[in-house]
């Protein structure tokens, strides 16, 4: 294939993140870039296949039809629904459907969140990002305190490892969950030189979102959970969406339960089913109903129209001023491929001389990818419930039906 802002295929999408980051996703700042601005000449009309009954709505509508897609797709021009679907169940023991106002878990698609709560404490001088852990934290190695700083903990180039997080433990309190992080986190070593390259093959990397989400708490004086309920989604005016807990999520109708794959084929409820994990490859054994309530590195819930909401407060300054929206948003470093990047929290890249920015995640029986367009005012948010949806290949179409991109067959050299 040829390495080209034109194509774009399924080995340099998982190259971007994989399915814990399954998302098209690229940064440009939000100013220049053009959300809600006149958008560049000849990307000013709605492609066909963006609308109902074009390439992307008939290609998800035949998965559902297959059985392989449970969920919703939207697609956003400039604050205006060009195309909304739901498939499936959202509850398949109450008969609940999915719709556009059932909130799922993001799993790692909440991210970006947490880097937004940073940048906001940056906007209002209670830190730099150059600080280092230790000029707000205790209890860490004198190396990991010293050199190690909030860029390198949103950039994921921190250096540190920490053992690999217990899975199968059944969480049952926030305080519990709390507890738990504070001691992991102080667990963590530092195996690298902070700045010099990615802790995302670690088995602890993720620890340093961490951290990041602990210097909010203690700058903040409030927990992780409330700082972003008040001051991200709130602020955005995303009202279905939080950090639930398993009990919200056992008795809230407007939560989306995970399906997780078995190995004689079934699907199961994953919070009604604690024991049991999912055997997706790219899942293997993990239930996302064990956390109780989800953290840093994942698993707040959003519905489709919330996170198109957070899109429109990007670009109109309500979460974060402009220029650090920009920060927000811009490549930070260079990526796997030549027009790919990594901003805080996000992987990112050009598609047909196109920003995107955005965030994917998937976890046993979640899938989840939403994008922003800025050069052209779209947002596409794809939510999913049930193992077995080739989300990647969903992710493809909808870029190729944003930006024209070819969508080059998967393996395609």
């Amino acid at each position: 294939m040829e390495r080209s802002e034109r194509g774009i295929d399924r080995r340099r999408l998982v190259k971007w993140g994989g399915l814990s980051a399954a998302g098209v996703v690229a940064a440009a700042p939000l100013v220049d870039a053009g959300i809600g601005h006149a958008a560049p000449a000849g990307r000013d009309k709605i492609p066909p296949d963006t609308r109902p009954g074009g390439a992307y709505d008939r290609y998800v509508a035949g998965l559902a039809a297959e059985g392989k897609f449970s969920g919703v797709v939207l697609l956003s021009y400039r604050g205006r629904t060009v195309l909304s679907r739901s498939y499936g169940l959202a509850d398949r023991e109450k008969g609940i459907r999915n719709h556009e106002g059932v909130a799922f878990n993001l799993s790692s698609g909440s991210q970006p969140f947490l880097s937004v709560a940073v940048l906001q404490l940056v906007q209002r001088g209670r830190l730099a990002l150059s600080d280092p852990v230790g000029r707000h934290l205790t209890g860490f190695a004198q190396e990991i305190a010293e050199k190690v700083t909030i860029h390198h903990l949103l950039t994921s180039t921190s250096g540190m490892d920490a053992p690999m997080p217990d899975w199968q433990r059944v969480f049952h309190s926030r305080a519990e969950v709390h507890e738990y992080h504070q001691q992991w986190a102080r667990q963590a070593t530092l195996v690298g030189v902070p700045g010099a390259g990615s802790d995302g093959h670690l088995p602890g990397g993720g620890v340093g979102l961490t951290i990041a989400a602990q210097i909010v708490e203690k700058v903040s004086g409030m927990t992780f959970w409330d700082y972003v309920h008040k001051h991200v989604f709130e602020r955005c005016g995303m009202s279905g969406s939080a950090f639930y807990t398993r009990e919200q999520w056992l008795t809230d109708g407007h939560l989306a339960h995970p399906y997780m794959l078995q190995a004689d084929g079934s699907l199961v409820d994953a919070v009604r089913n604690l024991g049991k994990g999912s055997v997706d490859p790219n899942t293997l054994g993990r239930n996302p109903g064990r956390g109780f309530i989800g953290y840093a590195s994942g698993d707040g819930f959003a519905t489709a129209r919330d996170l198109v909401r957070f899109a429109e407060a990007l670009r109109d300054g309500r979460v974060l001023d402009k220029p650090y929206a920009d920060m927000f948003a811009g490549a930070k470093l260079p990526g796997s491929e030549p027009t790919s990047y990594h901003a805080y929290t996000m992987p990112i890249s050009i598609v047909n001389g196109q920003w995107v920015i955005g965030r994917g995640g998937g976890a046993g029986g979640i899938g989840a990818n939403w994008s922003i367009y800025p050069d052209t005012g779209w947002v596409g948010v794809i939510l999913t419930n049930c193992d077995g949806v080739p989300l990647l290949d969903v992710c493809l179409r909808e870029v190729a039906a944003v930006t024209g991109a070819p969508v080059n067959p998967p393996g395609g050299g």
